[in-house]
């Protein structure tokens, strides 16, 4: 059994001197499957659903390359990694579509810490209790994906002591999210959070992990992980789906794995456990100390991933797609994005010339894969 995977993908458009620069509006009237964000600084593109790591690759690509040659066109504009406004301007709004009122509250009520790029990775789930308890288990474990995927170390130009600065800032909301027992306690939450004005609708609920579905919250098929930052490489981007997948493959398969039964914590204390893992990877990434959801031990994220990637090998193998999570071993070994712009960081580098760089990279990146694995099925 391999699992259906999807991609929503925020990305900011700018100058290839790094100056992030509001073009969603033109982006949104030009191309198909492109949609606005609150700010127009960053636009937004969804992979359609599919099982098959090749095909998700070129997804991932083919967007891409067709919104790089309307920018060139546009202009001299390119596509910025890192999930925050890494050289400047988050003293300001800069609203997409001034007539809409859910903006106007997100931007009255948060500003620009809601301003940044992520990925959002979705994997179907038909069944709404081994949904939830997906979800459960995949919150506990939701600090491991984000050191995986920080690529958030600069704001306005400066260090600001986070490896990822978009999850260390961003408003999770609504404040406190339970661990949902069942579907129909997610259901009973949801529809108290609307009534008494948390959630300004059912899509203001920004925890690290939600269900989702197309009549949310009655009918919902899929677990959507909402920590990552935006992870640039597709291939990086998919050895980290290929261990969330594998890693539900083995939840749907053992009902046992749960933290409401496994865990010597009660439900309330899991969530403030997890939240303080969250903070500390946002800091620390790879390098965080963080506490097991079991029993509360020590343990360093880059080791529970390691242990995580051999528990799940021989799952990934068994469907095909080993070859895809393997280069996890490669993002545990060199770091990820946030922690190799750092290293530049710390032996001279500004942060203009280490964004700078990474534009030049990124592109080279698509280019090499499009040749290499995607030229027929782009063409």
């Amino acid at each position: 059994m391999v699992l259906l995977k999807g991609f929503e993908i925020e990305m900011y458009t700018g100058t290839p001197q790094g100056e992030i620069v509001g073009l969603s509006d033109k982006i949104v009237a030009a191309l198909d499957g492109f949609m606005r964000e609150p700010d127009s600084r960053n636009v937004e593109y969804i992979t359609q659903p599919s099982p098959n790591y090749d095909n998700l690759l070129c997804a991932l690509l083919r967007p891409r390359r067709e919104l790089r040659n309307y920018l060139n066109n546009l202009g001299n504009y390119t596509l910025i990694p890192g999930s925050t406004l890494s050289l400047g301007g988050s003293d300001r709004f800069l609203r997409s579509d001034p007539a809409n009122p859910y903006h106007d509250y997100i931007e009255n009520t948060y500003g620009t810490k809601v301003v940044t790029a992520s990925v959002h990775i979705n994997v179907g789930i038909s069944d709404p209790e081994v949904l939830m308890r997906a979800c459960r288990v995949i919150r506990m474990e939701a600090p491991l994906f984000l050191a995986l995927s920080a690529s958030s170390p600069f704001l306005d130009g400066k260090t600001t002591g986070y490896h990822s600065t978009r999850w260390g800032l961003f408003p999770q909301t609504p404040s406190h999210v339970p661990l949902f027992a069942s579907h129909g306690d997610h259901i009973q939450w949801v529809e108290d959070q609307l009534a008494a004005g948390t959630m300004q609708n059912i899509r203001h609920l920004w925890a690290s992990v939600r269900p989702n579905g197309d009549r949310r919250p009655y009918d919902l098929n899929r677990l959507e992980l909402r920590i990552c930052d935006l992870v640039t490489d597709p291939i990086a981007l998919l050895a980290i789906s290929a261990l969330l997948e594998a890693r539900l493959l083995q939840i749907i398969e053992n009902p046992s794995i749960d933290p409401l039964t496994q865990s010597t914590f009660s439900a309330e204390e899991l969530v403030t456990l997890t939240a303080e893992n969250e903070a500390a990877a946002a800091v620390s990434s790879l390098d965080a100390n963080l506490r097991h959801w079991q029993d509360g031990r020590s343990i360093v994220a880059r080791d529970w991933i390691a242990q995580m990637y051999q528990d799940v090998w021989a799952i990934a193998k068994q469907q095909g797609f080993s070859c895809f999570l393997s280069p996890l071993q490669k993002i545990l070994r060199e770091g990820n994005e946030a922690q190799q712009w750092l290293q530049l960081h710390a032996v001279g580098f500004d942060s203009q010339r280490v964004i700078t760089q990474a534009i030049v990279a990124i592109q080279e990146r698509e280019l090499e894969l499009e040749d290499k694995l995607c030229s027929s099925l782009l063409a």
